[in-house]
């Protein structure tokens, strides 16, 4: 996120292309357990955070109103390309093996990036056009010099640290990834106890995925019409309580009616958070304080995933883990409640800790100081 906020999304996107292409190209050589856990637990994972956090946050900037559809829009397609994928896998390993997988999708998957980078551009204004939702009577966006925009990027950060949603938000953030990391890790493999082949129980996953596009695109314009703050406190729920669906299930049928109605939740979960920070925030340089948030549900990915296996270990059963799975979105809801309204902006001075010619709007701020 820091890295977006100083060199801008459209170069983190060139290397995250690069890098997401050479680590895919690595994997269809790799010959040692050691080999495995850089490339994939290293290289790509540092390929999804320097690719999505700064592309998040250039939302932000290219829509002043209707936000909850720019950031639907960006994470639907991300549920419809893993849903795909996860079928193409499937057929591009039976067709070319693991290693010729690996390189077609690096080599593929990396050009298109970097393809389209090219195309990218940070902000509006490096087009010279209005970001969407612009009316006739809004401040005009200003292009300042770099040292302007680091004063701005510090001040902004600095008032945002001042707020308890701060804090709470990648806390919230990873107990809901930890809460449906842990299924999207066992739920195949409870299938598959219950007598269900693998490419059977597999489908749940690709279930999952397909009905998260729906919320994940739908979530965040709710959350702009109804408020962040209530709308994440229902997706949470609905993951967390879709659980209890896994206790009982035997069945074929059982198990894709969960993957259904967990995808909802799922995709819902993860979605809102760049329209809870422009509630909260406003429409400041946000991109460290998503990437704080991201820090914070990926570590909740990790902790689940081994702590999981450990409970796994010594119980020799998957009910502790369901349980724990939905206790950890029931406490992620219990932290939501504590946030603060949404419908109010917590930092809308923030500004006024510039000199007037780095605020938005210059000439408001020295006849406001003049007042």
């Amino acid at each position: 996120g820091w890295l977006g906020d100083r060199y801008g999304a459209r170069n983190m996107m060139i290397f995250g292309g690069a890098l997401y292409g050479v680590s895919m190209l690595l994997l269809g050589i790799i010959t040692q357990p050691w080999h495995f856990f850089v490339t994939f637990g290293v290289l790509l994972s540092l390929t999804q955070s320097i690719s999505m956090v700064p592309l998040m946050a250039a939302v932000n900037l290219w829509f002043r109103r209707n936000l909850g559809l720019g950031v639907g829009i960006l994470w639907g397609a991300g549920g419809v390309g893993t849903a795909i994928m996860a079928l193409l896998i499937s057929y591009l390993i039976g067709s070319l093996g693991w290693q010729g997988t690996f390189w077609s999708i690096g080599l593929v998957g990396g050009g298109i990036v970097l393809a389209l980078s090219m195309f990218f551009r940070n902000r509006p204004s490096d087009i010279q056009i209005e970001p969407y939702g612009t009316r006739p009577d809004d401040p005009t966006e200003i292009i300042r010099p770099d040292a302007i925009e680091k004063l701005r990027i510090k001040v902004f950060n600095k008032h945002v640290r001042s707020t308890r949603a701060f804090w709470n938000l990648p806390l919230i953030h990873g107990l809901g990834c930890a809460g449906h990391g842990i299924i999207l890790i066992y739920s195949v493999p409870i299938a598959v106890q219950e007598g269900i082949s693998l490419v059977t129980a597999a489908a749940i996953l690709s279930l999952i995925s397909l009905f998260s596009v729906g919320s994940r695109f739908g979530t965040p314009i709710m959350a702009e019409r109804f408020g962040g703050k209530r709308i994440m406190i229902l997706a949470l729920f609905v993951q967390g309580i879709t659980v209890l669906t896994l206790f009982w299930a035997s069945d074929v049928w059982m198990f894709y009616v969960f993957g259904v109605l967990f995808g909802i939740g799922f995709g819902g979960e993860m979605s809102a958070y760049m329209v809870v920070n422009r509630q909260y925030f406003g429409e400041g340089p946000i991109a460290t304080t998503y990437g704080f948030q991201m820090m914070g549900a990926l570590m909740g990915h990790a902790i689940a995933t081994g702590l999981a296996g450990l409970v796994i270990y010594v119980t020799g059963s998957y009910g502790p883990i369901l349980a724990l799975s939905m206790a950890f979105s029931f406490v992620g809801v219990l932290m939501i409640l504590t946030l603060e309204p949404s419908h109010k902006m917590l930092i809308p001075d923030w500004e006024n800790s510039l000199s007037p010619e780095a605020r938005s709007t210059p000439a408001i701020g020295v006849a406001s100081a003049g007042d």
